[in-house]
Parts: structure tokens; sequence; C-alpha cells
């Protein structure tokens, strides 16, 4: 179940919203971290957090182009195939806690009971 964030800005403004988001970055010890943003989500970690999206989604973009590269080879390794594979598994896991944090956000844009608990894939996530 998704955490629960809410509270007064830290500077006594807007209200922070009561869903935090998902940051594309794991915490100290390897939790899911959560930003507390301002209604605007203008601050710098939400735009920090946006660029990190950005690079991520562009990683595994140039990722799966040297994926598709190297298995048309026939004289790359198995070691270089071994690493290739850690890097998209990497990449994937990156892509999908982008997709989850973005769906979060939409989500409370549109409104509560506009998304589902499902992945996408019509499980429950639950």
């Amino acid at each position: 179940m998704r955490d629960q964030i809410a509270g007064i800005s830290a500077d006594g403004g807007g209200v922070v919203s009561t869903d935090g988001r998902l940051l594309p970055w794991p915490g100290p010890i390897g939790q899911r971290a959560y930003l507390a943003a301002d209604d605007d989500s203008k601050s710098h970690l939400s735009r920090l957090a946006d660029e990190m999206e950005a690079v991520q989604l562009n990683a595994a973009e140039t990722l799966l182009g040297y994926g598709a590269e190297m298995l048309g080879d026939q004289k790359v390794q198995c070691l270089e195939l071994r690493f290739l594979g850690r890097r998209l598994c990497e990449a994937l896991r990156d892509a999908l806690r982008v997709a989850e944090s973005r769906g979060g956000r939409l989500s409370a844009f549109i409104g509560p009971g506009a998304a589902g608990p499902e992945d996408g894939m019509g499980r429950d996530r639950r």
C-alpha cells in the first residue's frame, strides 16, 4: 500500500499533497522514497526528480538499442551479454518506477477512483 504523506509546506505556504510522489531513486537503505511537495510541484527536488526520470528513460532507450545490436552480433561474448542483461534489468526497474510515479500523479490529478490498483496488466498490486 502506498504511504500517505500530509502536512503543511516547510515555508508555511500551500498545503502539501496527501499522496507523496514516488521518487526515481531509492532511499538511503534501499526503501521507497517519497516527496511531499506543495500543490504546484515546482520545488527544486521535484524538478530534480523530473530530470532524473528523463535521464533514466533515455538510458533505457540507449540500452535497448545496444541490446538489439549485440543480439544480432554472433561474435558477442557471454560475459558481454550478461553485463547487458544486468543493465537492462536495472533500466527496466527504473522505467517501472517512473511509470508508477507518473501513474500515481496522474490518478491524483484526475481524481480519486479514476485509476484502480491494477498494474496495467489486470493484476492487483496490493
